[in-house]
């Protein structure tokens, strides 16, 4: 068997330690970023019954999971993902690679040529190590869900992406805010502290 290198197996203590992980497993949820939805909600009280939510780089299924607990059926959620996802109840599941054209066409297919009135994008690429190579590529992934959601969303819609701070994030807020009419920095305490990572939370796309 391999020998863990030493980062690996600083991240695995640091994840079995970790307070949301145990109350994820404790709670049933799927994922422990469930949490950081979870606080983003309480804030700003973005989902509300009888909306159609997208939810990109949904698995294992975290914010599509509280998502629908909110939705109580009254509402409608597609989930999409590159990996395959364990059904939820109230959850619509497509699995393929959101760079793709055709999997977006099918997802915009499964909107019935409705809006949506939410976005998630909790997506992020496989990481290599190497900022150089990761971070362009990260908001890469970020713009093409910042332009789905553009496309898709209702006058009064909701854009919630992840991003992480460095190169290309200065002008990407800058584009967000460009395209939306209300724009606001989120860092859920679920956030670990040392990480890069911010959510962005757009409201109104300008016409």
């Amino acid at each position: 068997m391999p020998k863990r290198t030493n980062s690996s197996a600083r991240w695995l203590a640091e994840h079995f330690s970790d307070v949301y992980v145990k109350r994820a497993q404790q709670g049933g949820w799927r994922s422990r970023s469930v949490f950081k939805l979870e606080e983003i909600q309480r804030r700003d009280h973005l989902i509300k019954r009888g909306m159609t939510i997208v939810d990109l780089g949904a698995a294992p299924g975290g914010w599509s999971q509280y998502a629908a607990g909110i939705l109580a059926g009254h509402g409608k959620i597609l989930a999409l993902d590159i990996l395959p996802m364990e059904p939820l109840p109230g959850v619509e599941f497509l699995q393929g690679d959101f760079t793709e054209e055709t999997v977006v066409r099918q997802l915009r297919e499964r909107l019935h040529a409705g809006l949506a009135d939410l976005v998630f994008s909790d997506m992020a690429p496989n990481i290599s190590g190497d900022e150089a190579v990761d971070q362009p590529r990260f908001m890469h992934l970020v713009e093409q869900a910042g332009e789905f959601a553009r496309s898709v969303l209702a006058p009064q819609g909701i854009f919630l992406v992840k991003v992480f701070q460095g190169a290309g994030f200065p002008a990407y807020l800058q584009d967000l805010r460009a395209g939306f009419q209300k724009v606001a920095i989120r860092k859920p305490k679920a956030s670990r502290s040392r990480s890069r990572e911010l959510y962005l939370l757009a409201k109104n796309p300008r016409v």
